[in-house]
């Protein structure tokens, strides 16, 4: 049951962190509905609009911040549904965990769509909207934990290798990645660069290793540490002691939300140490 509960907290953290960013920041919606080349044809000709009048149009912003703050309710019905949802009440709201792993895949091809869909953006979300389904398949009366681990460590290995390319340089590295290496570290631009670097071949071996017997548990030890270090760098990387409520209201939520980064790790390893001890004690 603790290991569920786990399961549970993290889902709640991925759906509460983005239900803050919705409701309170901003999401990139923007860059689906004011897409030319895919919209342009269907405002024109079905809805009888100018394109020019369509993106300029104070009632179209309106829409879109509607969306937004739509699907940040949706997370935070969630986020609150996660914590009370069990085996026998599933069937009435399961529901709005489903739509919010759904809406979670869209936004993860968003956020790929802003960086001129590169794959790994979008697959780097993989723990983040895979994990609501995997909760709700852990609420089946016989749901198989083997099943279950693999398709974690599917996840991890999917969205720490998808953060390695960008670290690795297989795409272009992210300024924030240097800024933070830089803020954190007091570095040196080119010591940043290398440390990622070598970070990035860290998550490709850590990829490998989670499916090789018995390096499996320290592969997810390194995972977990990595997790939650690279989650609460967001918020390390940018506090300012002037303005600290801002601070936290302005980047905790990126921490909340990658938080599962480590907590899923650790899920899989709690229960692989479970496996062991039913094993030991047949």
């Amino acid at each position: 049951m603790k290991k569920i509960n786990l399961l549970r907290i993290t889902v709640f953290l991925i759906f509460i962190g983005r239900a803050w960013q919705h409701l309170f920041w901003d999401a990139p919606y923007r860059s689906f509905f004011w897409d030319e080349a895919l919209l342009q044809p269907i405002v024109e000709g079905w809805f009888h609009t100018s394109w020019t009048s369509y993106v300029t149009s104070p009632k179209t912003d309106a829409f879109i911040q509607g969306v937004i703050i739509g699907n940040g309710v949706l997370y935070l019905l969630a986020a609150i549904i996660t914590l009370f949802i069990n085996e026998k009440n599933k069937w009435l709201l399961k529901t709005p965990i489903y739509l919010g792993g759904v809406s979670l895949i869209f936004l993860a091809f968003l956020l790929t769509k802003e960086k001129f869909y590169h794959v790994a953006q979008f697959f780097e979300h993989s723990i983040q909207f895979g994990t609501p389904f995997v909760f709700l398949y852990s609420l089946r009366e016989n749901f198989s934990k083997q099943r279950l681990v693999l398709v974690l460590k599917i996840l991890i290995a999917i969205t720490f290798f998808s953060h390695g390319l960008y670290a690795f340089g297989a795409y272009p590295v992210p300024g924030k990645f240097v800024d933070m290496v830089i803020g954190i570290l007091g570095c040196t631009e080119s010591f940043a660069i290398t440390f990622l670097y070598i970070a990035g071949i860290l998550d490709f071996i850590l990829a490998i290793l989670l499916f090789v017997p018995r390096a499996d548990r320290y592969a997810l030890i390194y995972a977990i540490i990595w997790g939650l270090l690279t989650a609460l760098a967001r918020i390390f990387a940018n506090f300012y002691i002037d303005f600290p409520l801002q601070s936290l209201h302005q980047y905790l939520y990126e921490v909340i939300y990658r938080l599962p980064h480590g907590l899923v790790p650790l899920v899989v390893l709690l229960k692989m140490k479970n496996y062991k001890e039913v094993i030991f004690s047949n």
